[in-house]
């Protein structure tokens, strides 16, 4: 069940990890990393492929009154869409440090989107719950994990 199907939660943002479909890890890989990380994530919906590697999954944050969708896609609609954002972000205002890191973008075969979602509160300060910590560590999780890049491709911004 996507968070999209919870009336409890609202969808606010999706960022991408973009990296080398050769480095996919397993679902194992992937729920022992997040348990590395120093909060209190509730795992749900996880999916593998057959070879055990990491399809999809759930990741629950009451801390922070969030929770994730995390996804993985491969193949050529991940290189099209890498190589458009390695267009945008490279520019001539992209810093050497940033350039290296962008570079990933070119290699990139597969992506996790992290769609993140905000708890829905009766209220009235609903908006200052959200917290993105959990998000933030998410995404350079996996990012490290797989040894890839998180793009905010809204903003087009590195992660």
């Amino acid at each position: 069940m996507s968070m999209f199907e919870d009336t409890r939660y609202r969808w606010r943002e999706t960022y991408f990890v973009l990296f080398d479909a050769r480095n996919r890890p397993t679902l194992e890989q992937v729920e022992k990393a997040l348990q590395r990380l120093k909060c209190r994530l509730i795992f749900r919906n996880q999916e593998a492929d057959d070879r055990g590697r990491f399809a999809s999954m759930t990741v629950l944050s009451p801390e922070d009154f969030a929770a994730l969708d995390i996804c993985y896609t491969g193949g050529k609609e991940v290189t099209e869409e890498a190589e458009e954002l390695f267009r945008e972000l490279a520019g001539p205002d992209c810093s050497k440090g940033d350039r290296a890191r962008l570079e990933k973008l070119r290699r990139a075969t597969g992506r996790f989107e992290v769609l993140h979602f905000e708890q829905i509160l009766e209220q009235d300060d609903e908006d200052d719950m959200l917290d993105p910590s959990t998000l933030l560590m998410v995404l350079e999780t996996l990012a490290n994990l797989t040894d890839g890049i998180a793009v905010d491709p809204q903003s087009g911004t590195l992660v």
